[in-house]
Parts: structure tokens; sequence; C-alpha cells
């Protein structure tokens, strides 16, 4: 008689994580992200372009808002020069939190009848979110190009940034996707909390702008530090190592979630 291999989320090890199951399911992973991208895209008239707006039109509002009317300058650059990386790191952070966040729950009918390791659910919404991130990289281009600013040689370790990007944001996300599952209502907290932490992560302000009392407070925000980050590969802008301490609580997010992850993975689809 064959034999016969039941295939169930919990194993011997049930509570380690198995980074080698991701990559055997990384097809999977790869096809989630394309239906993603031709729904967002395929399916609207504008389609990428529609992307190429949303970047403009934030940059627009940047120059007039920020710009003219309150009148924030930077000494050495053009306030949009400044601004808009921080917009651009913030928007996909933003964008894994949301909907790397809910990827559990708006993939709940297809969890109830397949196995597979369900982390690649959060995962591959940062695939989704670097299609924009990189439209949103070719505007900032022609404003470096407008404005006649010359990229620092450092921009060859901007995929370093849009990595610390990605970990940041699904630092939160994991936790965020595990914790929906048992608790629906943390899926409406979740942009409040992309709302309030633009206003303390410095998007639009310098940290300069902030007492030196309170500076503790931006530089244990991992965001902040990502910004930073990005402005010192684009542009040559001082980056402070103070930063640095933001890794301590983005790491222990990011390695706790994925723990709790992988404890509550089993019973998802019994309680989803």
């Amino acid at each position: 008689m064959p034999e016969t291999k039941i295939i169930t989320a919990y194993s011997a090890n049930k509570h380690k994580l198995n980074f080698r199951k991701l990559w055997k399911y990384r097809t999977l992973m790869v096809a989630f992200a394309g239906r993603d991208i031709r729904t967002q895209y395929a399916q609207t008239k504008l389609g990428v372009v529609w992307s190429f707006i949303q970047a403009v039109t934030a940059a627009l509002i940047i120059n007039l808002f920020f710009g003219k009317i309150m009148k924030m300058q930077v000494p050495g650059i053009p306030y949009i020069i400044y601004a808009f990386p921080g917009m651009m790191a913030w928007y996909y952070f933003s964008y894994i939190v949301n909907n790397a966040g809910t990827a559990l729950i708006q993939s709940q009918n297809i969890i109830k009848k397949v196995y597979f390791p369900k982390l690649i659910l959060p995962f591959y919404k940062t695939l989704v979110g670097l299609i924009d991130h990189l439209i949103w990289f070719v505007v900032f281009i022609f404003l470096m190009i407008f404005f006649a600013c010359p990229f620092s040689i450092n921009v060859l370790l901007l995929p370093v940034c849009i990595l610390l990007n990605i970990i940041t944001g699904l630092s939160v996300a994991i936790w965020l996707s595990a914790l929906t599952i048992r608790y629906r209502d943390v899926s409406h907290f979740i942009p409040y909390l992309i709302g309030f932490g633009v206003f303390v992560t410095p998007v639009f302000f310098e940290t300069a702008m902030i007492p030196p009392a309170y500076h503790y407070f931006i530089f244990f925000n991992p965001m902040a530090g990502v910004i930073a980050l990005y402005r010192w590969c684009l542009f040559d802008m001082p980056l402070s190592i103070n930063y640095l301490f933001g890794i301590v609580p983005a790491g222990l997010l990011f390695i706790s979630g994925l723990y709790y992850f992988r404890r509550v993975e089993g019973i998802m689809a019994d309680i989803i």
C-alpha cells in the first residue's frame, strides 16, 4: 500500500522559522504579486500612468503647501528635493503596513482551502508596492534634473535603503497581520497608526527643528533612520550615527513578529 504523507501547518518544530520552505514557495509568492499587479493596473484605464499622477501630485502639494505657503527651507538644496524622498519612503512603508497588515484577511478564502506558508501573504505585498516605489523614484529623477541637483555616488546603495524600508514596514505589518486573525478591530487601527506616524517622522521637517531634548524620539523611530539614509544616498545629506538606535526596535519587532506569526499560523484556517 503506498505511503500517504499528510501535510499540516504544524510539524515537529512547529514554532521554528523555516525560510527554506518560504523559498520553495517563491513561485506562488510571485504569482500572487503578479495577480495583484494586473488587478491594480490592467483593470484601470490609466494603468501605470495613475501612479505617475499620484507621485507628481504629491510633489506639487509638497512644493506648494510646505515650500511656498509654510516657506520651509533646507540649506543648500530646494525644499522639494529634501522632502520628496521622505514622502517616497513613507508612502512605501505605509503601503506595506496597510496592505501586508491586512493580507490574511484579504486572502481568507484561499487560506481555508489550501495549505501554504502563510508568511508569503504579507511578503508578496512588498513586491506589489515596489512597482509604485520605483515609479516615485523615476519622478524624483526628473525633479533632480529640473532643479539641476546632482546625484551622490551613494545612490549605488539605494537597494540597501529599499531593503531596510521593506524590513521596517514588515516589522509592523507581520504583527498586525497575525493579530487581525484573532482581533479584527486591529485592522481599523492601521490607518490611525499611519496617519499619526507621519507627524512624528521627519518626512517634511528636519530633525534640527526639534528641540535637542526630544531628539531621542526621532532617533528611536526606525523610519526616521530609513528616510535619513535615503537622503544620504540620493544627495549626500549628512547622516547622524544616532539613527542606528532605530535598528533596535525595528529588529525586535521584526524577529518577534515572525515568531508570533509562526505560532498562530497553524490555527489560522480554523479561526479566520
